[in-house]
């Protein structure tokens, strides 16, 4: 259980740098946090234990209330940070790394058939702009940038910028300077 409040502590520094029970206390009126705790605490627990049951159901709440479709079976990787609440829906089967920002309007899906069947697998310090889609058995590498209303169809490598649709990969070693921030936990 350690390695789970570890884990909910990356997330919530995240959120400015907030940190400790002052710092839960004001995240916990942020949606993205709220539901990223629950999500949490649900996927650590069996699934037909009371405590399971009860968590899945409050998680089943805030999906509705917020608009985050996140099954809470799928991999996401510490210091998740959901930046505003609406219509954000992330396949199952995705794997998501350390440290992504994940905006309003994202989806992260699955191909059904083709070369692409099955889902995107994103590495680390990774930021999802808006209405972003992001879909296929491909990889995503680390320190990205996803422009909002890019496509994302194809694998994409470390550093680098991708934006447009159809999408255009741009390399820059600084792709996520200043977009993801709070990642150094103290």
């Amino acid at each position: 259980m350690s390695n789970i409040n570890e884990i909910i502590k990356s997330d919530l520094y995240r959120y400015g740098g907030l940190k400790g029970t002052k710092g839960f206390v004001k995240a916990f009126f942020i949606p993205g946090f709220r539901f990223t705790y629950f999500f949490r605490n649900a996927s650590v627990r069996k699934k037909y234990s009371v405590l399971g049951f009860v968590l899945r159901l409050i998680v089943r709440k805030y999906s509705f209330k917020y608009g985050f479709q996140i099954p809470v079976k799928t991999q996401i990787g510490k210091g998740f940070y959901l930046g505003h609440f609406g219509a954000v829906v992330i396949n199952s089967k995705t794997i998501i790394g350390n440290y992504c920002n994940i905006a309003q309007g994202v989806t992260i899906g699955q191909a059904n058939r083709g070369e692409l069947k099955g889902t995107p697998v994103i590495g680390d310090k990774v930021w999802i702009g808006t209405n972003a889609v992001i879909v296929g058995k491909i990889k995503v590498g680390s320190n990205i940038l996803i422009a909002p209303n890019s496509y994302v169809n194809f694998d994409v490598p470390d550093n680098s910028i991708v934006i447009g649709n159809p999408a255009k990969i741009i390399e820059r070693s600084d792709a996520t300077e200043k977009y993801i921030e709070y990642f150094n936990e103290p």
